[in-house]
């Protein structure tokens, strides 16, 4: 008792009829661009979250190669 495949090609053919083809193809673009855009700015965040957490890294390994370096030094002058 569901939709059958003729219901949905009725529709179908109802919709072009009153939007036209240029009109759904332009609304299959913009929706596509969105649907690319939105994905390209998730990525972009992931990526800079990556990059946030790497250079925090490198910076606590830099504090630490430091400190190590300060340690090293009082040792050889004392």
């Amino acid at each position: 008792m569901g939709i059958s495949i003729w219901q949905l090609l009725i529709v179908l053919g109802i919709v072009i009829l009153l939007f036209g083809t240029k009109k759904l193809r332009n609304i299959g673009t913009d929706l596509g661009g969105a649907i690319r855009g939105f994905k390209k700015s998730m990525n972009d965040d992931d990526d800079g979250q990556k990059d946030k957490t790497d250079s925090l890294e490198k910076g606590e390994e830099s504090k630490a190669y430091s400190a190590s370096a300060e340690k090293s030094d009082e040792k050889t002058h004392s």
